[in-house]
């Protein structure tokens, strides 16, 4: 009887040292696990933080537009000031809304007027020309 109870001990033993040595598989396999989903964290907030910066840029280069094209709607030429803002908050606007799987695509030809070279509206830039002083 009491070799049978050694012998029962023993096995528990090594039942004990396997389930240990799965722990320990386990606890790296987990640590890996947590060591990526830091980087990504990482790089989230860096992207986070890129788009921030360039939404805050889409809102001023909006702004001035609007001023600029208030300030001549109300008889002053700023057709030139107008244009190029318009070129610079669609430029922010790209930036501020660029998705990283949308790289291969940038260059498909799919830009906006003031983007691809293409003059404006006329009534939309030019409202004051036609205005009698």
């Amino acid at each position: 009887m009491v070799n049978f109870s050694i012998s029962q001990l023993q096995h528990k033993i090594e039942m004990i040292e396997k389930l240990c040595e799965k722990v320990d598989v386990i606890k790296a396999e987990s640590l890996k696990w947590k060591e990526a989903a830091q980087v990504q964290v990482r790089e989230a907030a860096e992207t986070a933080d890129t788009r921030a910066y360039w939404v805050a840029e889409l809102a001023k280069c909006q702004s001035r537009r609007e001023t600029f094209e208030g300030i001549h709607a109300r008889g002053f030429n700023l057709t030139e000031e107008i244009k190029r803002a318009k070129e610079l908050e669609a430029e922010s606007e790209s930036l501020a809304f660029d998705d990283d799987d949308d790289d291969d695509d940038s260059d498909d030809g799919s830009k906006s007027g003031s983007e691809s070279g293409e003059e404006p509206d006329e009534e939309e830039t030019d409202p004051g020309d036609n205005q009698e002083t």
